[in-house]
């Protein structure tokens, strides 16, 4: 038997190159990518093990507990039937021994299971006469799955008359719940056995121990976990607003205490995200990530799939206590040195080396920083989709109100919160920035210079406010720096811009006009630093602040 019987990736083209990805949410991993998380667990197994090769190793167990075409199953178990060679001389008896004791899967649907399966044994069923796995009694083999369903919690109760005798009774509001694991929405997934329920079983346990002893019939224990875990759920939402779960994979994967996780997952955890802040805090103070390679470049690494932040990968591993090294990577190759740094020293992952020092000397100065004078969303209180008149005809106390897109005008007593701020001379920045570009490089739009006499909705955070226009549109010019952008881009993983994305950004007196080249100089940045900030960061338009002629749409990239 040739080893290219069983060694898909030896077939040209590679059929797990030409499928597509079932949503942005559930993408299948390219093998190219696979084999560099695989390097990366190599080499860190071997600096851990006195240069072992983990590939050579009989007793090493791997998981994929979210496995999709079994990309990483299969790459697993070319690794091992090279290195086992000598251990195992005969092929078929270590591919048999290979696919029944060391290599393991929880498929995330019916489909992928049987499309893992395919990738791993050559066949749909583990135990079929085209299987290469000889060993097996049972359809499935080493890759599980089975229907898990959502545990719906928090329903909606509403007061009903008891049909038998006629009382009130209290009853819970079918479609008005949330799963308790996941979160998701109960009029979104209740689905019937038709579709699939998108309860994934690798999270839907109150004891993962527990439930992977039920699962593979035994108490296991992994020394690898490895994979690509499904991302957010989409209760109708877009790629901002949809909530994540990819955190819950990685918690209950360290749950099972192995002692090597590798896993590819959006980097928007790093900064920012949905319900990701005590998740981001474990992660950078637990000192046991070692490795983290990011992609940040729109499309990069997963080619045609539009995560929003890029994505990255890490390798955790149980008994380091140490920095991390952090490699970014451009286009597919490592762009700059990896360096070893720690990860702790920010309450958010600084993701490009280079922004370190500069972060440093900035904040060395000891200045209060922009989030303390940005205001919360809706700082008037109004929602993005309110508008007023056309006019001010008609209105006894009118308020010029910026909206979405447009100018309006509203009666004064219409405003419901911070009033006092009016009459005051305001900078606005729009909430959302961004474009469709692989790259973003203005991180922030125009300010919009105020004057007394406005408010607006929540399309806009007021930046600042001023008791006059000399000051406001210094301030505003401030904003409008490369240098002050750069230090916001730090913070920003998204398109949304609230007032944490300026907690990096220093405040600097109002006494004269900011340009990049005095702040440069305040902070005493280096030749190379400035290159790099300017690499970054592409300037606005040299033209007059926006204030009668505005817009929210996110600037051109």
């Amino acid at each position: 038997m040739s080893r290219a019987t069983f060694a898909l990736r030896g077939r040209n083209p590679d059929v797990l190159t030409c499928i597509a990805n079932l949503s942005n949410d559930e993408v299948f991993t390219p093998p190219e990518f696979a084999n560099w998380m695989l390097d990366t667990l190599e080499t860190a197994w071997a600096e851990a093990h006195g240069g072992a090769s983990i590939w050579a190793d009989s007793t090493v167990t791997f998981l994929d507990p979210f496995s999709k075409s079994g990309v990483f199953l299969r790459e697993i178990t070319s690794r091992l039937t090279d290195g086992l060679a000598t251990k195992i001389p005969d092929l078929w008896e270590r591919v048999d021994h290979i696919l029944t004791k060391q290599v393991f899967g929880i498929g995330i649907t019916q489909l992928t299971a049987m499309l893992a399966r395919r990738s791993l044994y050559c066949s749909k069923w583990a135990n079929g006469k085209h299987s290469i796995a000889k060993s097996f009694t049972t359809e499935a083999g080493n890759v599980w799955f089975d229907r898990t369903e959502h545990t719906w919690r928090r329903r909606k109760r509403e007061r009903q008359v008891d049909p038998i005798n006629g009382g009130e009774v209290l009853v819970e509001v079918a479609g008005t719940g949330r799963c308790e694991f996941c979160g998701a929405n109960e009029a979104e997934y209740a689905r019937g056995d038709d579709l699939e329920s998108h309860a994934y079983a690798f999270i839907h346990a109150a004891d993962i121990n527990a439930r992977i002893a039920q699962i593979f019939g035994h108490d296991m224990h992994f020394d690898v976990i490895i994979g690509n875990p499904p991302y957010q759920l989409d209760d109708g939402g877009n790629s901002n607003s949809a909530t994540p779960i990819y955190q819950l994979f990685v918690e209950n994967a360290m749950a099972l205490d192995p002692k090597c996780l590798v896993m590819v997952t959006p980097s928007r955890w790093f900064a920012g995200g949905r319900g990701l802040d005590r998740f981001r805090e474990r992660m950078l103070r637990s000192h046991q990530l070692k490795n983290l390679v990011d992609f940040p470049k729109l499309y990069d690494g997963f080619p045609g799939v539009k995560i929003r932040g890029g994505i990255s990968y890490f390798l955790w591993e149980r008994d380091y206590d140490g920095p991390c090294t952090i490699q970014t990577m451009w286009d597919g190759k490592p762009l700059g040195a990896a360096v070893a740094r720690p990860l702790d020293a920010y309450d958010v992952l600084v993701r490009r080396n280079e922004a370190v020092s500069i972060l440093d000397k900035v904040r060395a100065k000891g200045e209060s920083a922009l989030d303390t004078v940005v205001s919360s969303q809706k700082p008037f209180g109004l929602r993005t989709f309110f508008h007023g008149k056309s006019s001010p005809e008609g209105i006894k106390d009118p308020v010029r109100l910026y909206g979405s897109q447009k100018i309006s005008w509203v009666e004064r007593s219409e405003i419901p919160q911070n009033l006092g701020w009016i009459d005051e001379w305001k900078v606005l920045m729009t909430r959302v920035q961004g474009t469709s570009a692989a790259v973003e490089t203005k991180f922030l739009s125009k300010p919009i210079l105020a004057g007394p006499g406005t408010a607006c909705t929540e399309s806009y955070l007021v930046a600042g406010r001023f008791n006059s226009e000399v000051e406001a549109g210094r301030y505003a010019q401030y904003l409008r720096t490369r240098f002050m952008r750069f230090m916001v881009s730090l913070r920003k993983s998204t398109q949304d811009a609230p007032k944490n994305v300026y907690a990096f950004a220093p405040c600097v007196p109002l006494t004269e006009e900011w340009t990049d080249a005095k702040l440069y100089a305040r902070y005493g940045l280096t030749a190379e630093e400035i290159a790099f900030i300017e690499s970054q960061v592409a300037p606005h338009k040299d033209e007059a602040l926006p204030d009668e002629e505005f817009s929210d749409e996110p600037a051109d990239e």
